[in-house]
């Protein structure tokens, strides 16, 4: 079995950090009622499963939108750092995520980010 990479959590929550700091400042003032997390693992079947984008998008709120939680964007370490084999590929590997799931807040489907190559 290959070796897990070591990456502690605040090394890992600072990639996220930054992942989300290269988003374009037009995007990120257009982000609305979104939270970002980091957690160990997922829950349930999903052990592979590096990011997850829970909430009503941009593009789908109206009226009726007020007074609700925050979406939630988590973004999961293990998952990351069993697939990777560097640090650099981690650096790489998160920033997609991120970008992956904070589209989905903007209302962008997974076949649109699959041919943007944010798969």
């Amino acid at each position: 079995m290959a070796s897990v990479l070591e990456m502690t959590r605040e090394e890992f929550e600072e990639l996220v950090a930054e992942g989300l700091d290269r988003i374009p400042p037009e995007l990120t003032r257009l982000m609305d009622n979104v939270a970002v997390f980091v957690e160990d693992e997922p829950d349930g079947d999903a052990p592979d499963l590096l990011g997850l984008y829970e909430g009503t998008p941009l593009t789908e709120r109206g009226e009726w939108y007020a007074g609700v939680l925050p979406d939630r964007i988590t973004i999961y370490r293990g998952p990351t750092l069993r697939m990777c084999r560097t640090r650099e590929e981690v650096v790489a590997e998160v920033e997609v995520t991120v970008v992956h799931e904070v589209a989905h807040h903007f209302g962008i489907d997974d076949a649109r980010l699959h041919a943007l190559g944010y798969g």
